[in-house]
């Protein structure tokens, strides 16, 4: 089954309480400690576009790339006169696309290193940044995190918004997998049609793994990176048994 298809045009709602311009600031913060002379940025599944159009509004060139048509279609739609010489959008796959070009920082956000769910996709992913990546560049991503996952196993989620058209009812069922370190999670979504009262169903399977810090340092390694940073995504904190989102922070 594949995801992000007809989900993809109710991405924007469901997720529209989420801090993208909290978060873009966070990765200009971390880019200027860490190189701060980058000027452009690879996005590896960069979905509808959120944060890759915020950093080009922070005066970067970004490009982002996604395997979902259907996100890539939203996130074309945000690219403003002003911002066309900034940002650029194509479809592929960061297990195994190449754009003969290098950049200053790759970046790969919510969680879509945690999509790559087989040692295979992880050194792909990670070969694809390294491949990207000018002398001394940085990758920045975020996974979840092994150690809360276990200590608070997922649960079942319900999640109702609405706009001027529909309304929606998103059920999301956890089904943990200890020793593939893998979670199934179900998705139910159901959107009532404000105007002439029909709902439509949508069913989609989203299968997440949750990594530790010794096997991404290892898997790193073996790509040609090193791990320079390891800490809970915004906060900076150290990353504990109650950190579900920890970025890493690795260099050419």
């Amino acid at each position: 089954m594949s995801i992000f298809g007809d989900y993809a045009r109710y991405y924007d709602l469901l997720y529209r309480d989420k801090d993208y311009i909290g978060e873009a600031k966070f990765i200009h913060d971390l880019i200027q400690t860490h190189a701060p002379e980058s000027k452009n940025i690879l996005e590896l599944g960069c979905g509808t576009g959120n944060h890759a159009t915020l950093l080009a509004q922070e005066s970067y060139v970004v490009h982002g790339i996604d395997v979902s048509y259907e996100m890539l279609q939203i996130a074309n739609e945000r690219i403003s006169q002003s911002l066309a010489s900034k940002l650029t959008f194509t479809h592929g796959d960061i297990r195994q696309v190449r754009l003969n070009q290098k950049f200053d920082v790759v970046i790969s956000l919510f969680h879509v290193i945690s999509y790559q769910t087989t040692n295979q996709d992880l050194l792909a992913a990670f070969a694809t940044a390294k491949a990207h990546l000018k002398p001394n560049g940085i990758f920045i991503f975020d996974v979840w995190y092994g150690p809360a996952v276990l200590t608070t196993p997922p649960e079942v989620r319900v999640k109702r918004l609405e706009d001027k058209t529909v309304q929606i009812t998103r059920i999301a069922e956890p089904v943990i997998y200890p020793n593939e370190n893998l979670v199934d999670v179900n998705y139910y979504i159901f959107i009532k049609d404000k105007k002439n009262n029909t709902i439509t169903e949508l069913q989609e399977t989203h299968k997440m793994r949750y990594l530790f810090k010794p096997e991404i340092e290892m898997l790193i390694e073996n790509s040609g990176l090193k791990i320079k940073s390891c800490q809970e995504w915004l906060t900076n904190e150290n990353a504990n048994f109650d950190t579900w989102n920890v970025y890493f922070l690795a260099k050419k």
